[in-house]
């Protein structure tokens, strides 16, 4: 690769929001990047956005040098108020409604709660794409104590904070001057529902409350384990605790007086921090499925789905590769193709295979490519084959992943373990995804296609004429021996490849027909076309 060059332009949104960081929060000795999401339900890859975007910022601010904690908050002390639809005995959980997360059983039976099944998935599968936040529990942290000066805090000053919130509301959704406003809310010791009212803070550690079942209670913060902050005034009174610089939110979060405005307020006014530089990232589709994703709905698809078709370093591309507040969609059908060698044109011009237009294009596509990288950047290219012509290898060696990498020339051993990664999402995308007109699979049985005695004609000559001499041709000779063998029988052209096609594999039409024959291999061709 050619050395780096325009260090002074910022060519990426990651490089860019780090500079932004620096500048308005100054000289740092740890600087805090958060995200977060309620573990409702299977976390989907829109969710998964914000977690790859604060990464991509932290590694910008690692590159320029800084120290980052990239924290990760689990809000699984959120009430459960939905059950998804693609959650096992899904009238089990619904006992379990107004429930925290946390408390509601894993109906897979997995993990030791609802909640904590759906962290493991997630966790489990960021490494995978190098990311590594630090976790952190926010049931486990409420239940300890560890926010009760938070709350204490809130609660003395409820009257500012209801002001906070009405600032960005009209009269019609303001909260009413003779109306009590709580910023807390409590789940009941007695049957672990938020069905509950709160009735009196005494200004000192005490919160009275009752509940729907019966029972009510004058319980001290300090000790209470069902206390907790609203959204909108924990996510301030978090910004505070741990000091967080940067945290990215989606657009129905920063919409005009949505709860980023309200929280930024609150945060400046009540908790004495500045509002983390921010920025809004925009929904994702999946192709051919209408509306946003669901995690409370069971509408999902998560990161594991997305790494069955997509190599990591591929997944990562797709959001690097992407402004955050631009939306787009995850495809799985033939969009696929596109998007491997969108990434692989990336990847040659990186490495000089392919001119760039001009030194900003090579040193933005360099910088994407790096933010594709999954851990440190690779000793060299990819095995430069694209998606569609693996994919015709796969179906013509019945997925045999070895056998097709054993086939290919100059396979360097720095690319095998990329070639058997593309490899495995090849074929998974081809048997579950692909459109059927792009699949096939070779005939390997006795078995022969119904022809007219012209087309028997021409399959005949093809493999008396023309295999003799296939190793030793290149394909466009190849292509005029098949064109002249048409002509000889008194075939039109397109016939004649019906007719192959349909020897070969049972169909009307197939890969690029030269091109395939060159990849099944004269030998394979005479048995099979022995038969006629």
């Amino acid at each position: 690769m050619s050395k780096e060059k325009n260090t002074n332009k910022l060519f990426h949104w990651a490089d860019q929001t780090a500079e932004k960081i620096i500048r308005e929060r100054g000289d740092l000795d740890v600087y805090t990047c958060a995200s977060g999401i309620t573990p409702s339900g299977t976390v989907h890859i829109g969710n998964f956005r914000e977690i790859i975007s604060v990464d991509l910022v932290v590694r910008a601010l690692e590159k320029r040098g800084k120290k980052v904690r990239f924290i990760y908050s689990w809000d699984d002390y959120d009430v459960f108020r939905k059950v998804p639809q693609n959650m096992p005995k899904p009238e089990e959980l619904e006992k379990y409604l107004r429930f925290p997360i946390t408390l509601v059983p894993d109906t897979f039976g997995r993990d030791e709660s609802y909640a904590r099944h759906h962290e493991v998935d997630v966790e489990a599968m960021l490494p995978v794409v190098g990311i590594h936040p630090e976790f952190l529990y926010q049931a486990e942290r409420y239940r300890s104590g560890m926010y009760i000066d938070g709350m204490k805090l809130a609660l003395d000053n409820r009257n500012r904070i209801k002001d906070c919130l009405n600032r960005h509301r009209d009269e019609n959704h303001k909260i009413s001057d003779d109306e009590e406003y709580w910023p807390v809310s409590v789940f009941c010791s007695s049957c672990n529902r938020d069905t509950t009212t709160v009735e009196k803070w005494d200004g000192d550690w005490g919160l009275n409350y009752s509940c729907e079942c019966g029972h009510s209670e004058s319980a001290d913060i300090r000790t209470a384990k069902g206390v907790k902050l609203g959204w909108r005034v924990d996510w301030p009174m978090r910004w505070s605790f741990e000091k967080t610089v940067f945290e990215p939110a989606g657009k129905d979060h920063h919409s005009q007086g949505g709860s980023f405005d309200t929280a930024r307020i609150v945060s400046e006014e009540i908790f004495n921090w500045p509002a983390p530089v921010t920025f809004r990232y925009d929904f994702i589709g999946i192709k051919g499925t209408p509306g946003k994703m669901s995690s409370s709905t069971g509408k999902v698809i998560d990161l594991t789905d997305v790494l069955r078709v997509y190599q990591p370093e591929v997944t990562r591309y797709l959001f690097a590769g992407t402004r955050p507040n631009t939306e787009f969609v995850i495809s799985f059908d033939l969009d696929v193709i596109k998007i491997y060698e969108d990434y692989d044109k990336c990847e040659r011009v990186v490495w000089g295979l392919e001119p760039a237009k001009n030194e900003d294009v090579l040193a933005k596509e360099r910088r994407i490519y790096e933010l594709s990288q999954v851990e440190e950047m690779p000793t060299c290219a990819s095995y430069q084959i694209t998606f569609r012509h693996l994919c015709n290898l796969l179906q013509t060696n019945s997925g045999d992943s070895e056998a097709v990498i054993a086939s290919l020339p100059d396979v360097q051993s720095g690319q095998i373990e990329r070639l058997r990664a593309r490899a495995k999402c090849a074929w998974y995308w081809i048997t579950e995804c692909a459109p059927e007109e792009f699949r096939f699979s070779l005939r390997n049985d006795d078995s022969k296609a119904d022809l007219t005695p012209e087309e028997t004609a021409a399959i005949i000559a093809i493999r008396d004429t023309i295999l003799p001499d296939m190793d030793t041709i290149d394909e466009k000779t190849l292509s005029q021996r098949i064109y002249a063998v048409a002509e000889e029988v008194g075939l039109e052209q397109k016939d004649l490849f019906t007719a192959v096609y349909r020897a070969l594999i049972d169909k009307d039409r197939g890969p690029r027909l030269a091109s395939f024959m060159k990849i099944i291999g004269s030998e394979r061709l005479r048995v099979i076309f022995s038969n006629y």
